[in-house]
């Protein structure tokens, strides 16, 4: 299936990558993710009495650490402190009878440590061109209350309210742009070997990944994050990939 480039004006094909079927998983170590996730096997899938819900689409990391992020290897982050977060763009997504293709949902947050030692603070973000009843579903998702990745990071940080902004988004593998409102600011570029220069494409894969199975890494040309919390992280970790979640 093409990749696409979202923007308010409408939707063109691009490639994209293969797609990922996200299933189970099992906890990371650590007290903050332990009183959310691991009182049963930490599940993509929930299950949990609630809205039915399915979303399929694209999935965007950026954050503080080196390429690839020891964090997703159970190491501790580069810096002993983890700022970064994720947006979602929604392909395909409903929530009960609701309707959520095409829309965006963001995180980023500030951890004083590592992301499962908790203490962090966070701001969320959602897609403005939702109705009311489309922006509280995300919302709901957002702030963990349906389960999903979102409830296995609730407990390791504040969530000031989600804000609805402007998003926009060109999907273009490693050469990705990514604006959400005045509030964040993301510009993907190739990775370079650092002796010819050259492009470098890889790509990580976990099975038991909390947010996503595998990803394709690129470099951060551009990462600030600009409301509630305030960080510049040009020039480090990114990873793209597509996600598929569901509770049911």
């Amino acid at each position: 299936m093409p990749q696409r480039v979202w923007t308010s004006a409408g939707v063109i094909p691009r490639r994209r990558p293969p797609r990922l079927r996200l299933g189970t998983s099992k906890p990371c170590c650590g007290r903050a993710l332990d009183k959310t996730a691991s009182a049963r096997d930490t599940r993509l899938i929930a299950e949990e009495d609630s809205t039915s819900w399915t979303l399929t689409g694209t999935l965007l990391i950026a954050c503080n650490c080196a390429y690839g992020c020891p964090c997703n290897f159970n190491a501790p982050p580069t810096h002993g402190h983890c700022e970064g977060g994720w947006t979602w763009h929604i392909d395909e997504g409903r929530f009960g009878e609701l309707e959520l293709d095409g829309l965006n949902l963001s995180l980023y947050a500030d951890w004083p440590g590592a992301i499962h030692e908790g203490g962090g603070v966070a701001v969320a973000f959602v897609d403005q061109l939702g109705d009311d009843a489309q922006r509280n579903a995300l919302t709901t998702l957002l702030r963990g209350e349906a389960g999903g990745p979102w409830e296995i990071f609730a407990g390791t940080y504040a969530l000031s309210d989600p804000e609805p902004v402007a998003y926009e988004l060109e999907l273009a593998e490693h050469r990705t742009r990514l604006r959400a409102g005045d509030a964040v600011e993301l510009e993907f570029e190739p990775m370079r070997n650092p002796v010819t220069g050259k492009e470098v494409h890889p790509g990580i894969v976990l099975p038991e990944g909390l947010v996503c199975r595998g990803m394709q890494l690129a470099a951060s040309k551009v990462f600030r994050v600009r409301d509630g919390i305030a960080y510049d992280h040009s020039g480090n970790y990114t990873g793209f990939t597509t996600f598929e979640y569901s509770n049911a």
